[in-house]
């Protein structure tokens, strides 16, 4: 079963983030700059699909999604991501949900 979601029909707030902080997710396709990574050019390549990295903050995209802020270490980048750009690496035991703020 897959832990993807389609985004024309899903409020993902409406529940607690997915991933943690501190965990250790995967990209699932390759990432690129779509105009909001600045110093990089439009296209050019964030994240390939099996990078490894770890999540290290996680805001919101137009109050509908979580976008995870991955520190990317091998490529040295931090890329925020969806949910579905993302797998966990590791089973979930030890990990908790972090409550976020109301303000988020």
């Amino acid at each position: 079963m897959s832990d993807h979601v389609n985004d024309d029909d899903f409020i993902e707030l409406t529940a607690q983030p997915f991933f943690s902080y501190g965990e250790k997710v995967r990209a699932t396709r390759t990432i690129r700059n779509d105009g909001t990574y600045a110093g990089k050019e439009i296209g050019d390549v964030l994240a390939v699909k099996g990078e490894i990295g770890y999540v290290v903050s996680i805001g919101t995209f137009l109050q509908r999604f979580y976008i995870y802020g991955v520190d990317f270490i091998e490529s040295g980048r931090r890329v925020g991501m969806k949910r579905k750009e993302l797998d966990r690496v590791a089973p979930r035991d030890g990990i908790r949900h972090v409550q976020l703020p109301d303000e988020c």
